[in-house]
This record gives C-alpha cells, structure tokens and sequence, in this order.
C-alpha cells in the first residue's frame, strides 16, 4: 500500500511538470514562475540584497542550462517529501531510484554554486 502512495505522489509531480511543461516555449527552458520560485527561496536563504539576486538568478539559469526541467521538479519533489515523517517520507528516503535523481540536482546545484558564487575580482 505504501508503494502505491508513493507511486500516485510522483505520479502527481510528473503530472504538475507535463502540465507546467505545455506552458513552454522550449523544452530546456524553465517556466518563469520555478524560476521566480527558486530566486525568491534562494535571497531568503542568502539576503534580501542586489548582490543576492543577481547570485540566485544566476544559479536558477546554471541549473536550467544543465538539468531539464521535468528532471528539476521531480527531484524538488523527491526532497520535498522527504521532509514530511512517517512511512511514507521514509520511502523517499530509502529508494535508490529516488536518491540518483536527487544525485542529479545537487550536482547541478554543485555547478551552479561554482559559476554563480565564486568570489569575484576586483
């Protein structure tokens, strides 16, 4: 049965990226609302200042450019349920398949971080 929910709540994140995805020019190309998204989440995290966003925009078009986005939500989605409790996060804790998509993003988060936030000279 937990399998089931599982599989219906990726189900649901596959679905939202196909929908999100018919809103699209370019199949590479990212919506401007997960963009907006992402830059909004990324200033809270790192200042409400000109410098941050011109680092979140950044890292949100490195991400883009190496990660498709039907890729993007389904990994956002894998890490957003693993942060629930119970049986049901556990399976997305514990499931391989779940872990190589995330191993995905964070490595073009990883990218992203290295083109976007290195120190600048002056």
């Amino acid at each position: 049965m937990n399998r089931m929910l599982v599989k219906a709540a990726l189900a649901a994140g596959i679905m939202l990226a196909a929908g999100l995805a018919a809103a699209r020019a370019d199949d590479n190309d990212y919506p401007t609302e997960a963009r907006a998204d992402y830059v909004f989440g990324c200033m809270a995290a790192n200042g409400q200042t000109r410098e941050a966003l011109t680092k979140c925009a950044c890292s949100i078009d490195a991400i883009a450019a190496i990660l498709p986005y039907d890729k993007y939500v389904r990994a956002s989605t894998i890490l957003g349920m693993r942060q629930g409790i119970g049986q049901r996060a556990n399976e997305f804790r514990s499931t391989k398949m779940f872990d190589d998509q995330v191993a995905e993003l964070r490595r073009a988060q990883a990218e992203a971080e290295i083109r976007c936030y290195r120190p600048t000279a002056n």
